[in-house]
């Protein structure tokens, strides 16, 4: 078996590979986030099981501003102990992290402990209330690489949309069907 830090290598080797492959333009802002990404993974092995990755909007508008802090806020507002997604996809694609992936999250009722919240800015209608498949293509290329770099630690673990577990429509696309 392959030491932790030979893996972290490992799947930064195979993302190479696949970047190849692919044809992805991987940047040097990303690679730093591939980084980050698996040093926290890393941590998130020793502390729990994940087995699945559950996708959510933030339920705002595409015009509508939306940062990891202001998410913590709202989560806070409603009784949480801060963010609860892992992660959230800002409109240009980047990657912020939310909860540590260490932390149980608190994003999809009944099925935290095991899983992964993964969030993107956005999901309704300018209305503010129409759910709306409103991500652009830079959140779409993100989400996929992401879940590919989950994967890449966690093995072929399903994707669901937080729709898939309760009475909404969040993420406001079939993430299932999208990502299995």
């Amino acid at each position: 078996m392959a030491s932790t830090s030979n893996r972290k290598w490992m799947i930064i080797g195979a993302i190479g590979i696949a970047a190849l492959t692919t044809g992805i333009i991987i940047t040097r802002k990303y690679k730093t986030q591939i980084m980050n990404i698996l040093d926290r993974t890393k941590l998130a092995l020793v502390g729990r099981t994940i087995n699945k990755i559950i996708i959510h909007c933030t339920a705002t508008r595409a015009s509508q501003d939306c940062t990891v802090q202001l998410i913590d806020q709202w989560h806070r507002q409603r009784g949480f102990d801060g963010i609860g997604y892992h992660y959230v996809i800002y409109r240009d694609g980047s990657v912020h992290e939310g909860r540590p992936l260490s932390k149980v999250g608190a994003h999809c009722v009944g099925q935290n402990s095991d899983s992964i919240g993964i969030s993107y800015c956005g999901g309704v209608a300018e209305d503010g209330t129409t759910p709306q498949d409103n991500r652009t293509d830079a959140q779409k290329a993100t989400i996929k690489r992401l879940i590919a770099e989950l994967r890449q630690a966690y093995g072929n673990i399903p994707v669901y949309g937080h729709r898939d577990f309760a009475n909404k429509a969040c993420p406001s696309y079939d993430a299932k069907a999208t990502h299995n």
